[in-house]
């Protein structure tokens, strides 16, 4: 889903996902259907007393409804600024804030692998949560109760953060309380190993989680998947930076001496035949010993068989050329070709094509470091350097 940008609080980016202003109104009504109950609870919990018939005439319930669910998001808003904020101080800049259907994330450029800064950034968000809490129960105390909206309001949303701060503080990874674990965990064993066991406790919560969620309440099931995903995605994301440590693109990379090239007059079909021969799916395009773009099979394929002979490269390659430098490392390599949906970069020397780094090679480096603790050559082999599909 798109996302979009609503403003900046702190240096920080804030966007909106499009999954929130689907499950606004969704989450509004939900809200405004059990007004009479919630009231019931906040008088219990807060010693209140609503008048739940009068809460719930009219389109009263309606408006609570979308006042709570604007401040429920608005809450995780700063939830999620707690985190950002700690962060900064201990220098790790923080790329944007986006809230959508499960809440909010707050997205950083680097983890740090210190425990201490780990926890500390981990707990900040609950501890925000619970002092908005605090802060709207003092608030109930001294609003008038002839405003009874406006009072049920505070209130919910006092109550939520509690919940909210308490929610979170489980330890599923990758939630607060997972990182909280994660950094108990990597007091007295290697960063990576504290991750994996978090990772595990996340993955087993999330099973149960979803267990539950059959029988009680489908949207478990959700949160259950992303948990599940977030714990899987950060596993591997330590343990390839744990792998590579120290490893950069050139020393994976397929140098240019050996690297298969097309120019852009050849023909599709002339491509076609190479790629079946040579069983590559894509060739970078050089023109005068320069690199002019990329074609893939995809590339020959958006034209129909009988035409190819017509068409050549020029026509269907992409000239928005992905790059990287020899001495950046494999992981950067990697989160690039991630980010830009692609399988392959083109290592360039300034302006001198120097190698090709591909999805295949970064995998092949990983299985062999993986497998033997260390690079057996200075530079890793690849069966084909450019066989990797693009990724959706």
């Amino acid at each position: 889903m798109r996302s979009f940008r609503i403003g900046r609080i702190f240096g920080i980016p804030i966007q909106l996902d499009t999954t929130l202003l689907l499950v606004l109104p969704v989450f509004a009504w939900i809200i405004g259907s059990q007004v009479g109950v919630s009231a019931d609870q906040l008088n219990r919990v807060f010693g209140l007393q609503f008048d739940t018939a009068a809460l719930s005439a009219g389109s009263t319930p309606w408006i609570l409804g979308g006042a709570a669910a604007i401040g429920l998001f608005v809450a995780v808003l700063l939830h999620e600024l707690g985190h950002s904020v700690v962060a900064m101080r201990f220098g790790f800049p923080i790329e944007s804030i986006t809230l959508w259907i499960l809440g909010g994330i707050a997205q950083l450029n680097d983890q740090p692998e210190d425990w201490r800064q780990e926890m500390l950034i981990a707990i900040a968000g609950p501890v925000v949560s619970i002092a908005l809490g605090v802060l709207a129960w003092g608030a109930i105390q001294v609003i008038p109760t002839s405003l009874d909206m406006l009072q049920f309001v505070v209130a919910y949303l006092s109550l939520m953060n509690f919940v909210l701060a308490g929610f979170n503080l489980i330890p599923a990874f990758p939630m607060d309380g997972g990182r909280v674990l994660r950094a108990f965990l990597a007091r007295n064993r290697p960063f990576a190993q504290a991750t994996q066991r978090a990772a595990e406790v996340g993955k087993l919560f999330a099973f149960l989680l979803a267990l539950f969620g059959i029988f009680y309440n489908l949207f478990l099931i959700l949160i259950a998947f992303f948990i599940y995903m977030g714990a899987s995605g950060e596993a591997q994301r330590v343990t390839m930076n744990a792998a590579f440590e120290g490893v950069t693109v050139r020393d994976i990379m397929t140098p240019a001496s050996e690297l298969k090239t097309v120019g852009p007059e050849t023909t599709l079909s002339e491509l076609t035949e190479r790629m079946f021969r040579e069983r590559h799916t894509g060739y970078p395009v050089v023109e005068n010993g320069r690199p002019v773009g990329m074609v893939t099979l995809e590339d020959a394929q958006s034209v129909r068989e009988v035409e190819r002979d017509a068409y050549n490269v020029a026509d269907v390659m992409s000239d928005d050329l992905a790059t990287i430098a020899p001495s950046s490392s494999a992981v950067e390599a990697f989160e690039t070709m991630q980010s830009a949906g692609i399988g392959r970069l083109l290592v360039m020397d300034g302006d001198e094509l120097v190698g090709l780094i591909s999805r295949t090679d970064l995998l092949t480096a990983f299985n062999i470091i993986n497998s033997t603790g260390r690079i057996a050559d200075s530079r890793m082999p690849a069966s084909d350097p450019t066989s990797t599909l693009r990724q959706p």
